[in-house]
């Protein structure tokens, strides 16, 4: 039985299939150290985002992370029960909510560093093929967004 011309092609030579299983080991490389610092991967990338800018609005964390906002209620309900964020209204715009790092959270970021040592060893790549690749990716990325909408790189 011959392939006709829209198939799609095997799933290990599909490149979306790559990066999301590159995705995946990431992730796997990163749990232990995660696990040493009470964090799932999610939540991880919400404070890298707290770390680059503090005092955020749910929305904006959102709109970093590609995500909806709805999608991160649960995810900030339990960092503000583990006491590395607080929520608070908005003062000018009270449907607004505003998350703000605890000095506890702020304190994780200088314990988090070991997640690019980690991801250094686990790859075998050079620090500057690490970066080459990452630049390609976002590069990749924005090139798709920019064709389909739905979202803007961060600054």
């Amino acid at each position: 039985m011959t392939a006709r011309h829209n198939d799609p092609p095997p799933l290990h030579d599909q490149l979306c299939y790559a990066i999301y299983t590159a995705g995946i080991a990431i992730q796997r490389a990163y749990k232990p150290l995660l696990d040493k610092l009470g964090l799932t991967y999610p939540q991880y990338l919400v404070l890298n985002v707290l770390w680059r800018e503090d005092k955020q609005t749910v929305g904006a964390i959102a709109h970093s992370l590609a995500l909806e906002s709805s999608t991160l209620t649960p995810l900030l309900k339990r960092l503000e029960t583990s006491g590395l964020v607080i929520r608070t209204r908005n003062l000018s715009n009270e449907r607004q909510v505003v998350i703000a790092l605890t000095d506890e959270g702020r304190a994780l970021q200088h314990k988090a560093g070991c997640l690019s040592d980690a991801l250094l060893a686990a790859s075998t790549q050079t620090p500057q093929e690490l970066a080459t690749l990452n630049r390609d990716v976002r590069h990749l990325r924005n090139a798709i967004y920019s064709r389909i909408g739905g979202w803007d790189a961060p600054a």
